[in-house]
């Protein structure tokens, strides 16, 4: 059993999809990190050294997709999750790219995926 560092409905703006408007107009899109780790030795020593960022990893995931173009949710998720698997402590992650404004009639249109380290590149 692994411990669970969240990070939930971080929202960012960037240039995201295949249709011509989006190609130009930034939107919204609405991430969510579970970063599975063992935290026992950051909380026994309380030293940050110990414990998985999860400030650094939102500031490489904030620059990640404020600077990206991606055209698909699906690549955006797969390149978040390389981001947090970067730190060897993050046994796997949890991440979900959402839309809020992809679908008329939907409150949001995304995708989640799980990757390990054994899926690192």
């Amino acid at each position: 059993m692994t411990d669970r560092i969240l990070v939930k409905d971080l929202l960012l703006r960037t240039i995201i999809g295949i249709n011509d408007d989006e190609r130009v107009n930034q939107q919204d899109v609405v991430i969510n990190l579970v970063m599975h780790a063992d935290t026992r030795s950051a909380a026994r020593t309380d030293d940050i050294a110990e414990a998985v960022n999860y400030r650094s990893v939102t500031k490489d995931v904030i620059d990640l997709v404020e600077n990206s173009e991606f055209l698909l949710v699906e690549r955006m998720a797969e390149e978040i999750a390389q981001l947090c698997l970067a730190d060897s402590r993050v046994e796997r992650v949890e991440v979900t790219v959402e839309k809020p404004t992809a679908l008329r009639f939907a409150a949001s249109v995304g995708v989640s995926i799980e990757r390990t380290q054994a899926d690192r590149r």
